[in-house]
């Protein structure tokens, strides 16, 4: 009798099956050899490999892209789109990857409702194709790393910005943090118009902006060197280290705010200190013949200006050696005072709404740097002991 093809290949399979019956029961087995795991993709090496294929990048959130060569870094319209790179302070969009935002993952990862992610590592499996005609990544399936909007300047966790400060005090703390905020965007005096128009705008009126010493609203529009106007504080005062306004800490928008002509002329170069008599035009101020005091409410926000300048200026970008000390006769010399006060004022005064929407949008928009100092106050007291 003939035996089918089908139980003569059963037939002659037994004695393997057997054998993996035996081996099964004397505890061995066979290992399956490990699936092969790919490294993450820098963004450089995903704008390269723009084959339809899939893979995972891990990049920083740098902005939100609208157009092929359009990325912005505020105001975010919505949730669809983000746009990696190598860098966290990355502004070229050639050296970006455009990634889609699929429904299910805009709650976490849409910069309209997470804006803190700017500046984050995270890392996206999808598609690499084309996105708004550029170099992208599209139908994600995976988003891991920052989600949920966490404040980028959280200590400890990946891709923040101040990753090689925390943990630091002393000197060491001030030299991370100097090389950290010292990568920024210089303006030009004129830039300096615009910057503050968005940096110090009324939250309750986008027309106008506040005034900071005074806390006055006022129009956009009525900036000048008129009797009423506004114009542009050095908030270190520039005659102390003789910096002008030249771009460097002249034009540097973290100390740079607006206020009224001729407030601005009563604090002149005047060092900080409390005490006082009261200055026209600006309730709640107080000055005598060598220091001025601004309202309560924004007594932290100069103290943390002062103290900002003081790191990022260390003397070696052709600038002096910016300093704050306890005294309030400094003149011309690149000291600025007094110190004990400005170390309260930072503790009685700390961070409001204003004031870190105003480092936010520096950083978003302008300098891309940020004040350390208004994303922990805590470290004034750990290099100013």
């Amino acid at each position: 009798m003939t035996v089918p093809r089908s139980r003569r290949a059963l037939r002659a399979g037994r004695p393997v099956l057997i054998v993996g019956v035996l081996l099964a029961l004397l505890g061995f087995g066979v290992t399956p050899a490990p699936a092969a795991v790919s490294a993450p993709l820098t963004v450089a090496a995903a704008l390269q490999q723009q084959n339809g294929g899939v893979g995972t990048v891990e990049g920083y959130v740098v902005g939100q892209p609208t157009a092929t060569s359009t990325v912005v870094r505020s105001n975010f319209p919505s949730d669809y789109a983000l746009a990696l790179a190598d860098s966290a302070t990355q502004t070229s969009t050639s050296s970006m990857l455009y990634v889609q935002i699929p429904t299910a993952f805009r709650a976490s990862y849409g910069l309209r409702s997470n804006p803190g992610l700017l500046g984050r590592k995270i890392s996206v499996t999808g598609t690499l194709t084309a996105y708004f005609t550029h170099p992208g990544l599209k139908d994600a399936t995976a988003f891991s790393g920052a989600g949920g909007g966490a404040d980028p300047g959280d200590p400890g966790t990946p891709g923040d910005y101040y990753a090689t400060a925390v943990g630091k005090t002393g000197p060491a703390l001030r030299s991370a943090l100097h090389s950290i905020i010292a990568n920024q965007t210089k303006l030009s005096y004129d830039q300096v118009w615009n910057a503050l128009k968005d940096t110090d705008q009324d939250p309750a009126n986008p027309n106008n902006v506040i005034l900071l010493y005074s806390g006055r609203s006022q129009s956009k529009a009525g900036n000048g060197g008129g009797a009423n106007d506004w114009n542009r504080e050095h908030v270190w005062a520039k005659s102390h280290g003789d910096f002008g306004t030249a771009t460097g800490p002249g034009t540097d928008v973290h100390h740079l705010r607006p206020e009224d002509v001729s407030v601005n002329a009563a604090r002149g170069n005047l060092d900080f200190d409390n005490g006082g008599g009261a200055v026209a035009e600006c309730a709640g101020c107080a000055a005598d013949g060598d220091s001025f005091a601004p309202r309560a409410a924004v007594r932290g926000d100069v103290a943390r200006m002062i103290f900002y300048l003081a790191i990022r200026y260390e003397g070696g970008d052709g600038f002096a050696n910016l300093e704050p000390n306890d005294a309030v006769t400094n003149g011309s010399a690149p000291y600025h005072g007094r110190l004990s006060v400005l170390k309260a004022w930072n503790q009685a005064d700390p961070p409001d709404a204003f004031e870190k929407r105003r480092n936010q949008v520096i950083f978003d928009t302008w300098q891309h740097n940020r004040n350390p100092f208004i994303d922990h106050p805590e470290w004034v007291g750990a290099i100013w002991p």
